[in-house]
């Protein structure tokens, strides 16, 4: 493609999987129909579900203790969903606030349950994940948003507690090794790492189930999605048939270990410019709150930013302003980022220096 997709998301997908999905449009596997057109309830459907958890479970090492469904409504239904389905009015879940996504679920669950704000870095505009608080007892579960776009910072270390933590990991599953067994839920929107906008993945265990004492509707309920193998009503089959062709596209480049060794390497190139170019600064105040997936900064002179704009996108380079809350710049480069890509972002810094 002429241009570098940095965008946050929807994001970048593997060019391999643009031209598979892309032939899938006008016919999937000979069949004479397109993936557009073909029901839900079809034998092929059914086996493109059927592949894409197999590849979920392969992948992460998800065992049978754990459900995986997959579902409308973005990861922002998902936080109500989960209160809905574990919290009872006069239990408490656990939240560590680290910027607007996390901010979003507190409000959400509040309206379910008793919500305990552990930690915040909200006072600094969410520049750093907090350190050296205390998880008390007794919590239904613990809720984190494991990577924030907006604010450039990542989890790196797991809270420690016996709660099940709750996780939105719609911007960085799939891009690292994580240790499923302290996750009682996990939920990602699929327009980062996993394909485009229009499903969502939910992993969760499921002994959490059934403990609530509200009646739920059909369509609110996790149990009744099992049941139905994420077919209860329509889902949404193109974008689950994406999802499938990007999970085979991360098995063949070597699974979450290489994806992991991948992304470190594209964020050291562009960490180590940040770092030594005085042009600009990151804004995220400790390299441990660093993220993989959105890497944020500014100008050090304000003066600069709508010429580095120019500059960056006068050599291909989509997709860089930063959001509003954060100003200057933000380079999002999930798994599908090749490293040709980051360098050429770098060369831009470089000359502008």
């Amino acid at each position: 493609m002429k241009k570098i997709n940095f965008s946050a998301g929807p994001a970048i997908l593997p060019a391999s999987v643009l031209e598979k999905a892309s032939d899938a449009v006008r016919e999937l596997d000979n069949s004479g129909l397109s993936i557009l057109e073909i029901s839900h309830r079809s034998k092929a459907f059914s086996q493109v579900l059927a592949d894409t958890e197999s590849l979920v479970r392969e992948i992460m090492g998800v065992g049978e203790e754990y459900a995986v469904l997959f579902l409308s409504g973005g990861a922002s239904t998902q936080f109500f969903f989960t209160a809905m389905n574990l919290l009872n009015p006069e239990e408490t879940a656990g939240f560590l606030d680290t910027g607007s996504w996390s901010a979003k679920a507190i409000k959400e669950t509040k309206l379910f349950g008793k919500v305990d704000v552990i930690a915040s870095s909200k006072e600094s505009n969410y520049d750093h994940i907090p350190e050296g608080y205390t998880i008390p007892e007794g919590l239904k579960y613990v809720h984190v948003t494991s990577n924030n776009t907006i604010f450039g910072t990542q989890f790196h270390k797991w809270p420690e507690t016996s709660a099940p933590l709750v996780a939105d990991m719609s911007s960085d599953i799939f891009s690292r090794r994580i240790p499923l067994e302290k996750f009682g839920i996990i939920y990602a929107g699929a327009q980062k790492n996993l394909g485009p906008a229009g499903v969502t993945l939910v992993i969760v265990r499921k002994d959490l189930l059934g403990t609530v004492e509200r009646a739920l509707p059909s369509m609110l309920d996790y149990r009744v999605h099992i049941k139905g193998g994420s077919t209860y009503n329509t889902p949404p089959v193109y974008p689950i048939y994406v999802m499938m062709l990007t999970l085979r596209w991360i098995k063949e480049q070597g699974g979450l270990e290489a994806m992991e060794k991948h992304n470190e390497k594209k964020a050291k190139l562009l960490y180590d410019e940040i770092d030594r170019n005085p042009k600009f600064r990151g804004t995220v105040t400790n390299d441990e709150s660093r993220s993989l997936m959105n890497v944020t900064f500014v100008c050090t002179d304000e003066a600069d930013t709508e010429r580095f704009q120019a500059e960056a996108a006068a050599a291909g380079c989509d997709g860089v302003k930063g959001h509003r809350s954060v100003g200057g710049f933000r380079a999002s480069i999930y798994n599908s980022m090749p490293y040709e890509g980051v360098e050429t972002l770098v060369n831009v810094m470089k000359n502008f220096k």
